[in-house]
């Protein structure tokens, strides 16, 4: 089955194979632990991203530093990037941000030429493409997730990708080295999947609430356990690779990848088009060819009203991301975050939801922002930034 399912993304990742991992966060932690780094090193990173980013890198003794995305592209400049590297930087993550790739193959070449290594986040764009070419390609390595709501799902799992031939040898080799997760974690799993397929619009909040509780709490095997979200010591079963159940999910999901890419990319450009028609911020046209629309980013006035909105008029809205280093609310010191650092991002944080970009009712969502349009910036959010 792993064969056939390298086949499967080798088709879509240009030839190139992919290492299997239980999380997309092992994938990244395997890569770092391969790149050398340790206490004394620093990984910059975007400072709008999951906090099990830079978990990874505080779990190999190095210490994530960060860099203010910009605004409306949710994503750091190359420029701004290069302007941070230290002399203990030892690594760089860049991020497909809600499916976009932004930069990448100038960040890249920064590294590069800084001798640093570069590593592509591809959690939200497996599947889409960058200046023509896979999503992935340009960086050192790139890490992939398809935990649920990804671009497509085996309800947890991550992968790994390695384009520098002196990574490959010795990453293989600790990739080869880990567990699989026990017959219970795979039984939960599957019973998971299964409860997922129940899913309706009119069920998604009360579905997305329980399970987030139930992760949060250790009692059912979630994205993050409850230890990843108050610690940054690294929690117990967190080194393993990909069990039989998630490889079959993979191949059944993968089956309906490029319809809903499809879809997701169609959904987008309609957003786009009746948002900035009504003068409302919005994804830049000149971006669509780069985006995959995982989501669609909105910047709202108000977030806890415009989602009880959506959930009276079920639109399952998402949340990415409710914090600077999502989910944490709160003190992020732990993670070396100064929030007044990064003004970007921490203003994104606190107003974006997300339009569902793999619906097959568009028009219902476009009929609920043209109800409540009162409630979202226009393109200048208050001055921050400016839509084409």
């Amino acid at each position: 089955m792993k064969n056939y399912l390298n086949s499967s993304f080798q088709r879509i990742l240009n030839d190139q194979e992919l290492f299997l991992f239980y999380k997309g966060r092992v994938a990244l932690y395997a890569l770092l632990k391969t790149m050398g780094v340790g206490p004394g090193d620093e990984v910059l990173m975007p400072a709008y991203t999951c906090v099990v980013v830079p978990n990874a890198v505080k779990y190999l003794g190095a210490m994530p530093r960060y860099v203010d995305i910009e605004l409306p592209s949710f994503s750091v400049k190359p420029e701004v990037l290069a302007s941070a590297i230290k002399p203990a930087t030892k690594a760089v993550t860049c991020q497909n941000t809600y499916g976009l790739s932004y930069g990448v193959d100038s960040i890249a070449a920064i590294c590069r030429e800084r001798g640093i290594y570069s590593i592509e986040d591809c959690t939200h764009g497996f599947g889409g493409t960058y200046k023509g070419k896979s999503n992935g390609s340009y960086c050192d390595a790139a890490f992939y997730s398809s935990q649920w709501n990804k671009p497509f799902s085996t309800g947890i799992g991550g992968y790994a990708l390695v384009n520098n031939d002196a990574l490959r040898e010795s990453f293989a080799a600790y990739a080869a080295s880990l567990p699989q997760p026990s017959l219970k974690t795979q039984a939960m799993l599957w019973t998971l999947m299964r409860v997922r397929n129940l899913i309706s619009p009119g069920t998604y909040y009360a579905f997305v609430d329980a399970y987030r509780f139930l992760s949060k709490h250790n009692l059912v095997t979630g994205s993050s356990s409850g230890q990843e979200l108050i610690s940054t010591d690294m929690p117990p079963d967190y080194l393993m690779t990909m069990s039989g159940v998630q490889k079959r999910a993979a191949v059944k999901s993968l089956a309906r990848l490029p319809e809903l890419n499809a879809l997701r990319k169609a959904n987008g450009a309609l957003y786009t088009a009746h948002l900035a028609k009504a003068g409302l911020n919005h994804v830049d046209p000149a971006l669509h060819d780069d985006h995959l629309f995982l989501k669609y980013p909105l910047l709202v006035k108000d977030r806890e009203t415009f989602t009880a909105k959506a959930k009276e008029a079920h639109i399952p809205l998402g949340d990415w991301f409710c914090s600077a280093l999502h989910p944490i609310e709160g003190d992020l010191t732990p993670w070396d975050f100064d929030t007044s650092l990064y003004p970007n991002a921490v203003f994104a944080a606190a107003h974006v939801v997300n339009l569902p970009a793999d619906t097959r009712a568009p028009e219902k969502v476009l009929d609920f922002v043209d109800k409540n349009m009162s409630l979202i910036f226009d393109k200048t959010v208050d001055g921050r930034i400016a839509n084409s």
